[in-house]
């Protein structure tokens, strides 16, 4: 049993899904947006809205999200934007 700083600190070190972070998990997965919608008990729609930005995983979606990642060996890494102005 975990005492109350153990939890406290593990909230701390929650992820936050960014939209690209759910996209890019889901195409290192191979699936489409129903197939995780479903590995994960949620609907499509929630899926395309967490990929959209419009919300973020949060709660029990957030870490069977990150608890899917570290055992998939997904690792994100944002593309470096250059910038062709120069």
């Amino acid at each position: 049993m975990y005492n109350f700083r153990e939890m406290e600190r593990r909230k701390k070190k929650r992820r936050q899904w960014s939209k690209e972070e759910v996209r890019a998990l889901r195409q290192h997965l191979n699936l489409t947006q129903a197939r995780l919608a479903e590995e994960l008990g949620t609907r499509q729609q929630t899926i395309s809205e967490w990929e959209n930005g419009m919300y973020r995983p949060r709660g029990a979606s957030a870490t069977l999200l990150s608890i899917v990642a570290e055992r998939s060996g997904f690792t994100y890494r944002a593309e470096e934007k250059h910038d062709e102005s120069n």
